[in-house]
């Protein structure tokens, strides 16, 4: 359940400012991160616009499912004046939402058996390609999203690039030793060709960085290592493809497990398709 906090208008945006700065809450940049949010069960607590009547009229029009939630959270303020001018989404509304329980996160990943594959991405580097994994995740139903290193997951471009569906999966970082029980499959230039494989509910499966390949610890750490197909003198896949390949191959969520989405006009990914070769 989302909460609202009341206030004068002129209080609007001393209390986006002080609710920002809390580390335990996360930025949600654009309609369809708010709308992806509410829908998977996210604390929102405040939602801000330019024009209010128009993100109603959003709600209505792309999600009535969420319709109530947000006509009854947003309030006007200016966009630019909180987020920077270069900052705002088209979408013109953008939101703060708490952050999903750490400890229940981890419960989630270590629970067996487990129903379908954790992802895990070793030292990824662009922003927007997490979140586009994140988002691939959320639509095969997987177990998580893990990265090893030093970029953050939640950072707020990950979850614009992930369209809020960080909240439809789990999202951690984690250290080699830290990582969840299950079959550790590694995507390998050197590896078996997936398409000979079966690959299990409960497999871990790692990728490497597209300059980099996974690592050298973690290469060592795999119980199996994975090729795509992939023609001669072609160097490598995108990250996000090379995801979105091996969870199809996975087999992807159960037609009887729930609804699917309704179709929408954002693109797929962040503002970075793409790692730097």
């Amino acid at each position: 359940m989302s909460e609202q906090h009341e206030g004068p208008d002129g209080d609007t945006e001393r209390q986006w400012r002080e609710a920002a700065a809390r580390e335990d809450l996360v930025l949600l940049d654009g309609f369809h991160a708010l709308k992806h949010a509410l829908r998977f069960g996210a604390d929102v607590r405040m939602v801000v616009a330019d024009d209010p009547q128009a993100v109603r009229g959003l709600a209505r029009e792309l999600a009535p499912d969420v319709e109530p939630e947000v006509a009854r959270l947003v309030r006007p303020a200016p966009l630019k004046v909180l987020l920077g001018s270069g900052r705002v989404h088209p979408t013109g509304v953008a939101a703060l939402a708490v952050r999903p329980d750490r400890g229940a996160d981890r419960a989630r990943l270590d629970a067996m058996p487990r129903k379908a594959p954790v992802v895990v991405l070793d030292n990824p580097r662009n922003l927007g390609n997490v979140g586009a994994v994140v988002r691939l995740a959320a639509g095969f139903g997987a177990t998580g999203v893990l990265t090893r290193g030093d970029l953050d997951p939640w950072h707020p471009n990950v979850v614009r690039a992930g369209a809020g569906l960080h909240y439809a999966t789990t999202v951690a970082r984690v250290d080699l030793d830290a990582l969840p029980p299950g079959p550790l499959y590694a995507l390998d230039p050197e590896g078996e060709d997936i398409r000979t494989l079966t690959l299990p509910d409960d497999a871990l499966l790692a990728f490497g960085s597209e300059r980099h390949g996974i690592s050298p610890e973690l290469r060592a750490r795999a119980d199996h290592l994975v090729s795509l197909p992939m023609r001669p003198q072609v160097s490598s896949y995108n990250l996000a493809t090379s995801v979105a390949m091996a969870l199809f191959h996975w087999g992807g969520p159960r037609p009887a497990e729930g609804p699917a989405e309704e179709p929408t006009d954002e693109p797929a990914a962040g503002p970075s398709a793409g790692e730097t070769a």
